[in-house]
């Protein structure tokens, strides 16, 4: 009976820990950080470790994090694979809700959010996100909305909220005429309420404390694909820097940072564009590390995903279940644009842009090899014959679509992406968001308690609402470990 014996007595003491850590009152932490990737979960973090072990010898922060919890993601009632909405709503106000729903109940009762209490607290708050700023994620800590379509609205919302800091992608739809709520462009709106409004990286760089309530945004709706360059001439990291420098004060500050592109490249399966902006986000998470080293026992940083997207597994049968991910680094932008890239030849001179020239920028941009013997070898990316032959086809079918205006005009790159990818060791289950739990890791202040009670996406709203209550001005003295905890 020993061996049955042993592991339920654990399971037992296991239980009860989690009970205890669930029902522990969460003080006040002077500054507070939530990073949520998009479409993050365990195999896109393990994808972009890897990876930069292989290219750069080191791993990512958020892997180094030493508290960490399986977290449940599904929406409210029968919808068990959320969205962006949902998963922002019970992230944010700490209640399950319908997909497409932001900062509402089930009931369509407005609930608040982490930020919202963070505010009442009289500290300064800053939202930043690599998307537009009223997609879904980042409007769940601002905005009460039925609909995430509603982009508009959800501006005027932003503008509502009065926070001190909104940086990263534009406001998508900010002067759409058609809404029935239609007061003028959003960005005029903002001023108008007291917001300096900055839209170019160098407006943006000149920014000093003491500005007042900044909109600080890039001209495009979304920043570009790490993966695609520095074209704003921003990244994720500059404006959690820049949010920390802005919103430092004596009351402090909560600060939610979304790498929302992380989903985008996995609704499109495109590995390499996932791993580059899975690195952005981790540089963003340890620019809060550098801050917090100036700061100790007055930080807590906290690191989740939404939901999983594209069921990324890191095996392909095709390379014996190895995986290269090193592989990934020869590929120089992303499907989107490498599609438009595409569409750009062919329209030049399509006569000239066969695909015995095609092939050059096939390799050029992935890396992917020709030889007359045609076979791959494990850790290669040479293209076997029949590969050769479907890259062709589809050449033809996506050069037809072209100069037809019609569906299938990046079929030629989809193909391609998709043979770099199972070369690198990777497959794809899905285009679309699954139920697959996300890993959340906590570090610093009181992280031990926090981590050891979430085990559902609404507990982390429940114990950040606490963490962002007021600060005392005079603090007992805490002792922290090594890793941030409360010894």
């Amino acid at each position: 009976m020993l061996p049955f014996i042993r592991p339920l007595t654990f399971l037992c003491f296991l239980l009860l820990t989690t009970l205890t850590a669930s029902t522990a009152e969460i003080k006040p932490v002077k500054y507070v950080f939530l990073f949520i990737g998009d479409g993050m979960s365990l195999a896109q973090q393990q994808l972009a470790e890897e990876f930069r072990k292989n290219t750069e010898n080191r791993g990512l922060k958020i892997n180094s994090m030493p508290y960490r919890a399986i977290t449940t993601t599904h929406a409210a009632g029968s919808d068990f694979v959320t969205d962006s909405a949902a998963a922002g709503t019970a992230i944010a106000c700490g209640v399950k809700t319908n997909n497409g729903v932001i900062g509402l109940d089930v009931n369509g009762n407005k609930v608040e959010s982490i930020a919202t209490v963070a505010k009442q607290n009289g500290r300064k708050v800053g939202i930043i996100s690599s998307v537009t700023i009223n997609h879904a994620t980042p409007a769940a800590f601002y905005a009460h909305n039925a609909s995430r379509s509603g982009e508009y609205e959800i501006g005027l919302d932003l503008i509502a909220s009065g926070f001190d800091y909104f940086g990263g992608g534009g406001i998508a739809r900010h002067n759409d005429q058609n809404a029935e709520a239609y007061r003028g462009d959003v960005y005029e709106l903002a001023k108008e309420a007291g917001y300096s409004v900055f839209r170019t990286p160098e407006e943006i760089l000149t920014l000093k404390p003491g500005v007042g309530k900044v909109l600080a945004s890039s001209n495009s709706d979304a920043m570009p694909y790490a993966i695609d360059g520095n074209i704003e001439g921003l990244r994720l990291a500059d404006f959690t820097k820049q949010a920390i420098e802005l919103l430092d004060n004596p009351d402090g500050f909560f600060i939610m940072v979304e790498g929302g592109q992380v989903d985008w490249a996995c609704h499109a399966n495109d590995g390499a564009t996932v791993v580059w902006d899975m690195i952005e986000f981790d540089d963003a998470v340890s620019v809060a590390f550098d801050f917090a080293e100036k700061n100790p026992g007055e930080v807590l940083i906290v690191v989740t995903g939404d939901h999983e997207t594209g069921m990324l597994s890191l095996s392909h049968s095709s390379t014996g279940y190895r995986i290269y991910p090193e592989l990934l680094a020869r590929q120089k932008a992303s499907r989107g644009t490498l599609a438009r890239t595409t569409e750009r030849l062919v329209r030049a001179d399509s006569d000239a842009m066969t695909f015995e020239n095609y092939k050059t920028f096939i390799t050029e941009n992935t890396g992917l090899t020709y030889t007359e013997e045609g076979r791959w070898q494990p850790g290669g990316l040479n293209l076997t014959q029949n590969e050769v032959r479907e890259l062709e086809n589809d050449f033809n079918r996506t050069k037809t679509a072209i100069l037809e205006n019609a569906s299938g005009r990046d079929r030629v790159v989809v193909t391609m992406l998709r043979m770099l990818n199972s070369k690198s060791g990777l497959t794809w289950g899905s285009g679309g968001h699954t139920a697959m739990p996300v890993i959340t890791a906590v570090w610093g202040s009181q992280a031990s308690q926090i981590a050891g009670s979430i085990r559902d996406n609404t507990d982390i709203a429940i114990q950040l609402k606490q963490a962002v209550g007021r600060v005392q001005k005079t603090m007992d003295a805490v002792i922290f470990n090594t890793h941030g905890g409360v010894i």
